[in-house]
C-alpha cells in the first residue's frame, strides 16, 4: 500500500465536490498530520464540513521533529507538517495544492499530485466519467483556477 499524506485545501475541494472518498479509492490510506485536521476542524461551520476523525481511513498524525517547521517559516502550518509528515513516513506521495508548498515538497525529493491531479487520476482509473463539471463546481464554490489551467487539464482528460 503507497503512504499518502495530504494538506488541507485538497481535503477541502474534495468535501466541497462530496468526492472525498476518491481518496480512498484510489489510495485505501491517507494521513495527515494534526494540524491539517485542525484546520479542517476551524470550518466546522462549513456546509461541506465533515470530521476526519471519524473516519477509518484517514490517519491523523503528530509530526515528531518539530524542530523541523522552522524550515518552512513561509508556509502555513498544515502545509509544513504535511511535508515533515510526508519525510517521517517516508510518504510515496504527498497531496498539496498550493504553489509554494509544491516547490518545498518537490526539493524535500517527495513526489506531489494535488486536487487536479487525483481528479484526472479518478477519470482515468473510470472513478469518475468526467472533470469539467466537477472543475466548475469547484470554481462555483470560490476555488480559483486560470482559463490556461482549466484549457490544460480538459486536454489532458480529454474533454476538449
Amino acid at each position: 500500500m503507497r503512504k499518502v499524506v495530504s494538506n488541507t485545501t485538497p481535503l477541502i475541494s474534495l468535501l466541497k465536490l462530496s468526492k472525498l472518498e476518491l481518496l480512498k479509492e484510489l489510495y485505501k490510506e491517507i494521513s495527515i498530520p494534526f494540524a491539517v485536521f485542525q484546520e479542517i476542524e476551524a470550518g466546522r461551520n462549513k456546509a461541506f464540513y465533515q470530521d476526519l476523525s471519524t473516519i477509518t481511513w484517514i490517519k491523523i498524525r503528530e509530526i515528531k521533529d518539530k524542530k523541523a517547521l522552522k524550515y518552512f517559516l513561509e508556509l502555513d502550518t498544515g502545509e509544513a507538517e504535511a511535508i515533515v509528515l510526508a519525510n517521517e513516513i517516508g510518504a510515496d506521495l504527498i497531496i498539496l495544492d498550493e504553489k509554494l508548498g509544491r516547490f518545498h515538497a518537490k526539493h524535500a525529493d517527495l513526489q506531489v499530485t494535488g486536487t487536479i491531479g487525483i481528479l484526472l487520476k479518478a477519470k482515468s482509473m473510470g472513478l469518475i466519467s468526467a472533470i469539467k463539471p466537477l472543475l466548475q463546481e469547484l470554481i462555483d464554490k470560490d476555488v480559483w483556477i486560470s482559463g490556461t489551467l482549466m484549457n490544460e487539464i480538459l486536454q489532458k482528460a480529454n474533454e476538449k
